[in-house]
C-alpha cells in the first residue's frame, strides 16, 4: 500500500475533502492510505508528526492555490522537502491546481500538474470531472512507482516514520457531513449570479474582438437581472435575459432566450443544492438535453456560467 500525503492550505480544506472522497476507491482497493495534518492527535508534536509522514510518503500532492503559495509552511517546509525527495526518487510529487494562481514559475512549475493542462479545478464546468481527472493522474503515478525500484529512506527517517505510524493507530473514517443553511445557499447564489454577469460581459467583448462584423451588447437591468444580445452585421442572432429569482418555481438563476421576456418566464433554471461536503448548481433540464445530460450534473459556478453561455451562443454557431 502506498502512502499519500496532502500538502495544502487550510483555506482549501473543503476542496481537499472532495479530492479525498474521489480517492475512496483507491483506498477501498488497498492501493493507498492518505494522510493530512487534520489527523494529528491532541498532544502530538506538530512538526515532528508532519515531517515523519512527509518522509514516509510515496506520493505527495501539492494542492496549489494562492493561499498555498502564500503559506511559508507549505512552500518552504513541505513543498521544498517534497521536491528534494522527488529528485532523489524516494517519492513522486504531483501538483494539483485547485484555484487560479501564478504557479508556473514555482520550483514545481516544470512538473506535470493535474488536472489536465494544469487547468484549476474550480474552473472546470463539472467539478467531479476535475477530481476524476486528478484521480486518474494519481493512478498513473502509482502504476509508475510500483514498476520501478524505490530508494529506501534513511534509518533515522524510518524510525521517525515508525513512531508516527504507531501514534496514529486509529480510524481514518472521521469525516462528518457539512451543514449548509439558507444564508449559505443565498450567498452562494448571489456570488454565482455576479460571476455570470461578469462572464457574459467579458465573453461578449471577446466575441466581438475575435469575429469581425459581430457586436455584443450587455445591459445590467438591476441587481438581479441582466440581458445580452449578439449581432452579426447588424442582425440580432442571439438574445438572452438572466435573472436571480425569488422563492418558488423560478428560484435560482433563470435563463430566457429573449431579452424582453416577462419576469416570470424562462427556458432554463439553475438551483443551488448540496451534498455532504459542498454547494453546487443543478439544472432543471428544460433546455439542456442537446448539451448532454446536465440535469444529473453537479455544476460549479464556472460550469453554470459556461452552460448558459452555450445556450446563448448556439444560434450564432449554427449560422
Amino acid at each position: 500500500m502506498s502512502s499519500l500525503f496532502f500538502s495544502y492550505s487550510h483555506r482549501d480544506e473543503a476542496l481537499r475533502d472532495q479530492l479525498e472522497t474521489h480517492l475512496s476507491m483507491l483506498k477501498r482497493q488497498g492501493f493507498i492510505e492518505t494522510w493530512h495534518d487534520r489527523r494529528i492527535a491532541a498532544g502530538e508534536a506538530l512538526d515532528h508528526v508532519i515531517n515523519a509522514n512527509l518522509e514516509r510518503a510515496d506520493i505527495v500532492l501539492l494542492l496549489v492555490s494562492p493561499d498555498f503559495l502564500a503559506s511559508d509552511y507549505c512552500y518552504d517546509k513541505e513543498m521544498l522537502r517534497a521536491l528534494e525527495r522527488h529528485a532523489a526518487a524516494t517519492c513522486i510529487v504531483i501538483p494539483v491546481i485547485l484555484r487560479p494562481c501564478d504557479w508556473h514559475d514555482a520550483p514545481f512549475g516544470k512538473l506535470m500538474a493535474a488536472p489536465t493542462d494544469g487547468k484549476p479545478i474550480t474552473q472546470w464546468p463539472n467539478i467531479d470531472e476535475a477530481f476524476l481527472d486528478v484521480t486518474t493522474a494519481i493512478k498513473g503515478a502509482l502504476a509508475k512507482r510500483n514498476s520501478r525500484p524505490v530508494a529506501r529512506p534513511s534509518s533515522a527517517v524510518s524510525s521517525a516514520a515508525g513512531t508516527a505510524e504507531r501514534a496514529e493507530i486509529r480510524s481514518s473514517n472521521l469525516r462528518l457531513a457539512k451543514r449548509f443553511n439558507d444564508h449559505d445557499k443565498d450567498h452562494f447564489l448571489q456570488e454565482a449570479f455576479e460571476y455570470f454577469a461578469k462572464h457574459f460581459e467579458n465573453s461578449l467583448t471577446e466575441l466581438a474582438h475575435r469575429n469581425p462584423g459581430v457586436e455584443g451588447k450587455f445591459r445590467r437591468i438591476d441587481a438581479n437581472r441582466f440581458t445580452a444580445v449578439a449581432y452579426r452585421n447588424g442582425q440580432a442572432l442571439a438574445r438572452s435575459s438572466i435573472r436571480l429569482g425569488d422563492r418558488g418555481f423560478g428560484a435560482g438563476i433563470t435563463y430566457s432566450n429573449s431579452d424582453s421576456a416577462s419576469d416570470g418566464s424562462f427556458n432554463e433554471s439553475l438551483s443551488v443544492e448540496n451534498d455532504d461536503q459542498t454547494l453546487y448548481l443543478k439544472p432543471l433540464g428544460m433546455r439542456t438535453m442537446s448539451y448532454g445530460d446536465h440535469k444529473k450534473e453537479k455544476l460549479s459556478v464556472e460550469g453554470g456560467a459556461e452552460l448558459y453561455w452555450s445556450l446563448f451562443i448556439e444560434p450564432l454557431q449554427r449560422r
